[in-house]
């Protein structure tokens, strides 16, 4: 078959290497956007007099009619015109005639697939925002229900102090807030138009580039038409903002999964989020918190191709561009698929509050308020810290708790020690007089959620 650019060639590709070298089996992905680009840059050549109006009528038609088709997965694409953009011209050409050639002056593919991927990112971009927004709304409900709750917080996961488990999920709300931050901030650089860089070059065509990006919505354009057909950083960027959103939710999964175990039953999944055993019929397994965890390192792995891709490459454009969608496409549905799963994991999870509460009671978590209290008296932290690590010592070998010892052993120890000692101990206490800005007292956890809830309507 005839190639659109075969004028040079004397012979056309065997089959196995156009099956090699094609990429619409995967770019028809960016048909809409490729025929969004075409209807932006058609609309400038007009403006430019470089088309007539009735060119430029009958390409128009041409194209919304291939829109229409597109979005009724109407089209068909062959490996035989490589990609997306020739699939298109093909097509385009068939329904109008020879003038559908006319819609590719002044512009190349390289200028053409660098537009289309900025459209789709930008669009898809912005759904992440809405979509983590939805989470953090998640987050600051469920939160809004547990403010004394308390649970053991963990550092090496071993138990540390007592928490408000409203503490604990909002974490989770301000890491994906400067993820939402750093998405927002990337689409400063996905919100440039590379349409009408040409090859590499630029055109000898009178066009108007800023008329094509406003028709695009875009903020700018590229200044240099090298590095508008050659960049692929936004892409890049897109990449790991997305890797450190994924390994947050990777984070969150790894907990979710231990709270869901005998060992912890601090929370119960709802079915719809879990699976069984085909051979252990007692088994609930946490699938879908697993799976994100799992599926943290495909956009990992898509970061990293793409960077070991351009490490080497010369400007401009190089087919080894072709190798940058796949993991791009593969990201997008990869992260809006596990922030909808989390979002609705997250609120029908059942809290188990009274088996949080039992762990902060038979632990050493609250040793810490114990040296505080020495501290408060006027005994030296270091000191007092020794104090409570013996006092834990004798709790271990009596195989009791430090509210189970009694106040003669406390003023063995140290005369400081009162009657109050024990009300010190309580966890729930402890959590309530954390009152330091960003602490887990009760009051500030509930001046947090005010915070969070700012920020959402700020949005």
């Amino acid at each position: 078959m005839k190639k659109l650019w075969g004028g040079r060639f004397q012979k056309t590709p065997e089959k196995w290497v156009d099956e090699f070298g094609a990429s619409i089996h995967f770019d028809k992905t960016l048909v809409k956007e490729d025929i969004l680009g075409s209807l932006a840059h058609l609309a400038m050549l007009r403006k430019c007099e470089i088309l007539s109006k009735e060119e430029a009528e009958r390409i128009k038609q041409g194209l919304e009619s291939l829109l229409q088709k597109a979005k009724k997965n109407e089209l068909v694409f062959s490996i035989d015109h490589e990609d997306i953009h020739l699939n298109l011209e093909k097509m385009l050409i068939d329904e109008i005639g020879p003038i559908g050639g006319k819609l590719h002056t002044a512009r190349s593919r390289n200028d053409q697939v660098a537009t289309d991927m900025h459209l789709y990112l930008k669009h898809h971009t912005e759904h992440i925002i809405e979509l983590i927004t939805a989470f953090q709304n998640t987050l600051v409900e469920k939160a809004e229900h547990h403010i004394e709750t308390i649970l053991p917080g963990y550092t090496h996961l071993q138990r540390a102090q007592p928490i408000s488990f409203a503490h604990h999920l909002l974490a989770y709300f301000w890491m994906m807030e400067r993820d939402k931050q750093r998405y927002s901030d990337a689409l400063k650089r996905i919100n440039q138009s590379p349409l009408g860089c040409g090859a590499l070059a630029g055109t000898t065509f009178p066009i108007d580039r800023q008329y094509s990006a406003k028709q695009l919505g875009f903020d700018s354009i590229y200044e240099n038409s090298l590095d508008g057909v050659s960049d692929r950083d936004f892409i890049l960027e897109f990449l790991s903002v997305s890797s450190i959103l994924m390994m947050h939710l990777s984070r969150f999964s790894e907990e979710i999964i231990l709270w869901c175990s005998q060992e912890f039953k601090f929370v119960e999944l709802d079915d719809t989020y879990a699976t069984g055993s085909s051979m252990m019929p007692q088994k609930k397994n946490p699938d879908m918190a697993e799976l994100v965890r799992g599926k943290t390192g495909r956009v990992y792995g898509s970061l990293m191709g793409l960077l070991t891709i351009m490490k080497g490459l010369p400007l401009a454009y190089n087919k080894d561009l072709q190798e940058d969608k796949e993991g791009m496409f593969d990201t997008v549905k990869t992260v809006q698929g596990c922030l909808e799963i989390f979002t609705g994991m997250i609120s029908t999870m059942t809290v188990n509050s009274n088996e949080m509460k039992k762990a902060t009671q038979h632990d050493f978590s609250n040793a810490t308020e114990l040296a505080d209290y020495l501290a408060k008296k006027g005994m030296p932290f270091r000191e007092a810290h020794e104090v409570v690590g013996k006092l834990v010592y004798t709790c271990i070998e009596k195989g009791i708790f430090l509210s189970d010892l009694p106040l003669e052993e406390y003023k063995k120890m140290s005369k400081q020690f009162a009657e109050d000692v024990y009300i010190v101990l309580d966890p729930k206490h402890a959590v309530e007089k954390r009152m330091s800005e960003g602490g887990t007292g009760f009051k500030k956890v509930t001046e947090a959620l005010q915070n969070a809830k700012q920020h959402l309507n700020n949005f």
